[in-house]
């Protein structure tokens, strides 16, 4: 949710307390390491991919070479946001020759639909893919709130039908949805009234962009951000990129590797400043120094 003016940021001793103070009510925490219980705040590595839409133009030139290009920069996967006429077969060999995963779909909500679910989820089988994310929704204006309750009931729908295939299904955040509709943010109408198993994927940048805190919102649903966007937003450099901007990435790290639940990172970077390969080599160095 949107900060009042002149709030400070939730310092870092803050936030570690506040955290632990949540584990603790959850019944997570223990009095020591001995009792069997991982320790909440000890780092995990997470693989990174990337969002394939970043390099879309590259991809509809030569998907085979971009891929191949993506795994050389030494990113662990990538995430699709379409297929550029391939089939799922030969999608799979292009990433199982260049040494990647699929960690996920950018998948329309109508390839869910009744009658297109069953070739989706044996698309995404082929694929080795888990995560069926729809990137976008857009409410019906006469009504939003019932358009994404509507949107809920369905998504509760999905995520009983998919698990017996061992996937997830979940939604990917644009500004709009953090945009309070008569003092309710969408985010909070759709995750406050979907299961647990309805994957929450936060983009950073998409969050601030809409006036969101990505750190609140990434707490407020504990382990449901299976898969989550590292995006760069900045109030004042339109141009910066992963490392450069506001994102308090050290809190992001922070809670994705404790209560998110998150099993990739996924970089998106979509600006003009760098030709989109480089902006994307430039992101994964710019990560590591961070994790450094």
């Amino acid at each position: 949710m949107k900060k009042n003016q002149g709030q400070s940021r939730l310092s870092r001793r803050d936030f570690l307390a506040t955290t632990a103070a949540s584990f603790a009510a959850a019944g997570l925490m223990g009095a020591g390491c001995g009792n069997g219980l991982r320790n909440p705040f000890a780092k995990r590595t997470i693989p990174v991919g990337v969002q394939l839409y970043s390099v879309r133009a590259e991809c509809a030139k030569d998907l085979p070479g971009t891929v191949a290009k993506v795994a050389a920069m030494g990113y662990d996967g990538v995430e699709f946001a379409g297929y550029y006429d391939y089939s799922a077969k030969d999608l799979r060999k292009i990433l199982d020759d260049n040494g990647l995963k699929c960690c996920g779909t950018h998948t329309q909500m109508d390839t869910l639909s009744d009658a297109n679910l069953a070739a989706t989820i044996e698309f995404n089988k082929t694929l080795g893919n888990r995560y069926l994310i729809v990137p976008w929704l857009q409410p019906n204006d006469a009504n939003p709130k019932q358009t994404w309750l509507g949107y809920a009931r369905r998504f509760n729908e999905l995520a009983e039908k998919v698990s017996v295939h061992g996937m997830v299904v979940g939604y990917h955040c644009h500004a709009h949805d953090f945009h309070a509709i008569n003092g309710e943010v969408p985010w909070d109408i759709l995750f406050g009234n979907t299961g647990k198993h309805v994957v929450m994927q936060m983009d950073t940048g998409n969050c601030m962009d809409g006036g969101g805190d990505p750190v609140e919102y990434l707490r407020k649903y504990p382990a449901r951000s299976l898969t989550v966007h590292l995006k760069e937003h900045s109030k004042t450099n339109k141009n910066a990129i992963l490392g450069e901007g506001d994102v308090p990435w050290n809190e992001v790290f922070t809670v994705c590797e404790t209560i998110g639940g998150t099993e990739w990172y996924i970089v998106e970077e979509e600006k003009d400043v760098y030709p989109p390969l480089e902006a994307i080599e430039l992101c994964l160095k710019n990560y590591r120094k961070l994790r450094a």
